[in-house]
């Protein structure tokens, strides 16, 4: 497994074409914190739940959103909404500091001009689990995804184009933000397992705040 990498390398690092890491780029700029605090925000107005996924299996990390979309999951399908299908409200909006953040993060990575939609806000717990997947829901193949870690540490596994090929292990820490487009746009990915020691703030939790532009830029 590959790892690690402290909040002090500032340097970006390809961890394959199209897919960069930004260590600890949260904690480096001092946006951690309030990240968190946004996120408890949007967290008690749309609360995270379980989803459903199309087959009936419930998923294993707790998701809510903020923004003009929110990506939901039932027997239905994979798709975005406006509003929140427990509340029919729409999502919380997507705070300034999220924004910013997305974007100037894109942009060291080397994806100008991004500008999210949508905001999936992931709470795993002990024993939580993303199985590979690969973020194929949105119509805007061009924009990238930026994905922020805060909380537990936990495993990444980053795979290919194609399901079940070979894959590789990064232990992603609070404040890290993966980057992923371009030819790394579709790759499959997932998270294995959360690390053991609690984090000062979250304690056992993972929070993992991911950016997706839904709809084609103009």
């Amino acid at each position: 497994m590959t790892s690690l990498f402290s909040a002090l390398d500032a340097a970006p690092i390809v961890l394959t074409p199209g897919m960069v890491l930004l260590p600890g780029w949260s904690v480096r700029h001092r946006l951690d914190e309030a990240l968190i605090n946004e996120a408890r925000h949007v967290m008690a107005a749309a609360p995270p739940r379980r989803m459903t996924t199309p087959g009936g299996q419930k998923m294993s990390a707790a998701l809510t959103n903020c923004g003009p979309l929110g990506w939901v999951s039932d027997r239905a399908g994979y798709r975005y909404e406006p509003t929140d299908p427990l509340t029919g409200r729409p999502w919380p909006a997507m705070p300034a500091t999220f924004m910013d953040l997305a974007s100037r993060a894109a942009a060291e990575a080397g994806f100008d001009g991004f500008a999210p939609e949508a905001c999936l806000i992931n709470l795993y717990h002990p024993g939580s689990r993303m199985g590979a997947h690969r973020d194929q829901d949105e119509a805007a193949p061009d924009q990238p995804i930026v994905s922020v870690s805060l909380g537990v540490d936990a495993v990444f596994r980053v795979g290919g184009l194609a399901r079940g090929g070979p894959t590789r292990s990064v232990r992603l820490v609070h404040g890290d933000i993966v980057v992923f487009g371009g030819p790394a746009r579709f790759v499959y990915h997932g998270i294995d397992r959360l690390g053991p020691e609690p984090h000062p703030i979250l304690g056992p939790e993972r929070i993992n705040l991911t950016f997706r532009r839904v709809t084609p830029a103009h």
